[in-house]
């Protein structure tokens, strides 16, 4: 799986490339939205989106906004995280995240999460 991870916090930022690397995930990782999207401009082959919503230059509610309006990115699922109130960002996006998940979280979920979304459902 090819995991594109967005987050500000350094130590977050470790955590969760090490856990997917851990499962021979490929993970790249990025700072903010605005370092995703040039990262996502040269490699749109992603299997899933992890971003923190509450980041600087640019942050997670403006980075799903610009993937889910190209075209080649519209359909790479997006997990959002943030400390800040869920409900409150579920109804300020217009654009809805996959899932939408609250710090502090448990990485070891995310991760499940995550691959779930991407393998789809099994029978």
């Amino acid at each position: 799986m090819r995991v594109l991870v967005v987050e500000d916090d350094s130590v977050h930022r470790f955590i969760l490339t090490t856990i997917f690397q851990k499962s021979d995930d490929q993970v790249t990782a990025a700072k903010n939205g605005r370092e995703a999207l040039d990262i996502l401009a040269e490699d749109q082959q992603f299997n899933i989106i992890l971003t923190d919503i509450q980041m600087p230059e640019m942050d997670g509610i403006e980075l799903l906004s610009r993937v889910r309006s190209n075209q080649i990115t519209s359909m790479i699922p997006v997990i959002g995280f943030t400390a800040g109130d869920v409900n409150m960002y579920r109804e300020k996006s217009a654009t809805l995240f996959d899932a939408l998940i609250a710090k502090p979280m448990d990485f070891w979920d995310l991760h499940t999460l995550a691959k779930r979304y991407v393998e789809g459902p099994t029978n």
